[in-house]
């Protein structure tokens, strides 16, 4: 692999440990999968952020660290709301070691912000063909399927790896080669809202990590599209989809495919099996959440809308960012004067108040797939609209 002076002289260790270490990630990985050079990235996303995945060994290699990142560099979601983790019940010892973690991530750099959603933040906008180093599995879909940049899957040292270096390896998802899809799916029924989340949990498990490219009937918004995207990524390991005369990249004269040989006809009955979750008599929801991935402004107003001049009679948490959550006050009041809470910086998956509960209602495939296997609670599937009359008592 080619490098350049000046990254044989981090190599050498003439720029420090912690960079050394780092660049040799970079290099190690570059050979593994045949890249020819390091590049550049925009900004990074780096993953393993809540204690209750990383432990102590992670806050041990993250603080041995020295140095600031060479981009801008956010954070995957924490196992807490950094500033209201006490009403979730979280508890203090967890909590301090979560806040070391944010504080060592801190020394190096990195904003603390907290998400799953960077593409809504300040300063991370994405454009087109953009290099990134992203770490959260429904954010590298995203960025490479909804905004055309380009993401490997990185693990949280590779990305934390690429921020304090300011370049990646070049393979994978960065060469256009690999992004051609290999898998045609066709979706001839209409599709909306949580109906994508329900597709993308059924498409991933048939997928796998091959690159889909969908036939649909729908024309699905941005956040129908984010849905998708986390719940393939969840239930498969989908990185890169394409939707025929939608996403950027299909859409480019210049992008020059063959038609996927493999082909997948999804069947409405597929899509009505995942809602019946919600349906099963022995099942006795004690908690609704939603948010997974995080809440954009449009979604936080829908369920303002929904919940307005209603009372809550289950816990129900609506996860997004704390930035979103500042520059929103006006919908955070408004979702919380029903009762509900607004958390930010967490989600059900990575946070231990999760798992007091017993069975949990989501309108994310993202969630469905992993609360079971992750936090150990039954899950059962349903659209915002049934969530909010789940968490109001009026499905009864």
């Amino acid at each position: 692999m080619y490098l350049t002076k000046d990254d044989e002289k981090t190599l050498r260790g003439d720029d420090g440990e912690t960079l050394r270490k780092a660049i040799e990630i970079l290099v190690a990985l570059g050979d593994i999968y045949g890249a020819d050079a390091l590049i550049p990235i925009k900004s990074a996303q780096v993953s393993g952020v809540s204690y209750k995945t990383i432990g102590d060994a992670g806050i041990e290699w993250i603080s041995d660290l020295k140095g600031t990142v060479k981009v801008p560099t956010v954070l995957n979601p924490a196992g807490m709301d950094m500033n209201n983790w006490e009403r979730l019940g979280i508890d203090p010892k967890f909590a301090a070691k979560q806040i070391e973690i944010i504080k060592a991530f801190g020394g190096l750099g990195i904003e603390p912000k907290c998400t799953c959603t960077p593409y809504y933040l300040n300063g991370f906008d994405v454009q087109y063909k953009d290099h990134l180093a992203w770490g959260e599995s429904s954010a590298i879909s995203f960025s490479n399927s909804v905004l055309g940049a380009r993401t490997n899957r990185e693990g949280g040292p590779s990305a934390l790896a690429a921020a304090l270096v300011g370049k990646t390896a070049d393979y994978g998802y960065h060469k256009i080669e690999n992004r051609k899809p290999s898998f045609e799916v066709l979706v001839d029924f209409e599709t909306a809202g949580s109906d994508y989340g329900a597709l993308g949990y059924v498409v991933g498990k048939v997928v796998g990590n091959r690159i889909p490219l969908f036939k649909m009937k729908s024309v699905p918004t941005k956040d129908e599209m984010k849905m998708l995207g986390a719940a393939m990524a969840a239930s498969g390991a989908v990185a890169l989809y394409h939707i025929a005369g939608v996403t950027p990249e299909i859409c480019d004269p210049d992008f020059v495919y063959e038609r996927p040989a493999e082909k997948y006809s999804v069947e409405k009955t597929e899509i009505d099996a995942v809602y019946e979750s919600a349906n099963r008599s022995e099942v006795e929801n004690d908690i609704v959440t939603v948010g997974c991935p995080h809440c954009s402004k449009a979604e936080l107003e829908q369920i303002a809308a929904l919940l307005d001049g209603k009372t809550v009679v289950k816990e129900f948490w609506i996860f997004t960012s704390g930035e979103l959550a500042e520059q929103n006050k006006h919908l955070i009041d408004a979702i919380e004067k029903s009762g509900a809470k607004v958390v930010c910086d967490t989600c059900m998956v990575v946070s231990p108040a999760t798992d007091k509960y017993a069975s949990m209602m989501v309108n994310s495939g993202k969630a469905y797939a992993y609360v079971p296997s992750m936090c150990g609670v039954k899950a059962t599937y349903g659209t915002v609209e049934r969530c909010v009359k789940e968490a109001t008592g009026e499905l009864k």
